[in-house]
């Protein structure tokens, strides 16, 4: 900017120069704090878009990622699995099954809404489920340990099945469908999957594709 030398007056030329050069660093000045703000601004975008990328991806990481099975089966054997004939009515009341768990035969009017338990079910609920293409995966809470029912729940599929402990099972851990059962004695057996690939939401249950919500839960749900 221009200075005048001590007591003389600038002309007026002069102090449009320096006006022009007082308003010119203004906007230098300016010009940089908005620079710096946008640098900032990008930054913090970058950062926050990071944060929410590196978020999605430990979610998705850290997320147990449900198995996919294909609905319905095409006749495969499967070692242990066993077959029944049991009839479907509709009864109230408590019903005596011939097997243990129940594995179909007469039930109650309203299902179980399918999910996970962590108390014993009403059996004549869960028949109707199996009724509908579920699958029950029964366990003796006493033999397994957590990291083995963890195993057992990683392996299950996001609908149409209901995990819960029972009483008085002939083997650690038995899968039943409508008239099919496979009991095992290890969380980690491959028959599991290969009893769900087969089993469930078959066609050949007396209801297939009906609703596994929608009714009522039973104690103990957890999801």
């Amino acid at each position: 900017m221009t200075t005048p030398p001590p007591g003389k007056k600038l002309t007026v030329k002069q102090q449009r120069a320096a006006e022009r050069e007082r308003k010119l660093e203004e906007y230098k000045k300016r010009e940089a704090r908005m620079k710096r703000n946008r640098r900032i601004a990008i930054w913090g975008s970058v950062a926050a878009g990071v944060a929410i990328i590196a978020l999605i991806v430990t979610t998705i990481v850290l997320t147990p990622q449900r198995p996919s099975y294909t609905a319905g089966g095409e006749g495969a054997e499967i070692e242990g699995v066993e077959t029944f004939e049991n009839a479907s009515d509709h009864v109230e009341g408590v019903v005596d099954y011939d097997q243990t768990p129940p594995a179909g035969g007469p039930h109650n009017p309203a299902w179980l809404n399918c999910g996970i338990y962590e108390e014993p079910v009403p059996a004549e609920n869960a028949v109707h489920s199996l009724e509908h293409g579920a699958i029950w995966v029964t366990y003796d809470a006493d033999a397994l340990s957590d990291d083995e029912l963890e195993t057992l729940r990683s392996q299950l599929p996001g609908t149409y099945v209901i995990l819960s402990p029972f009483d008085g099972l002939p083997s650690p851990i038995v899968l039943s469908g409508w008239n099919t059962q496979l009991q095992v004695e290890e969380a980690d057996d491959p028959r599991i999957a290969e009893y769900l690939e087969e089993y469930w939401q078959s066609q050949s249950v007396p209801e297939p594709g009906a609703l596994c919500t929608g009714a009522i839960d039973g104690p103990g749900k957890v999801s």
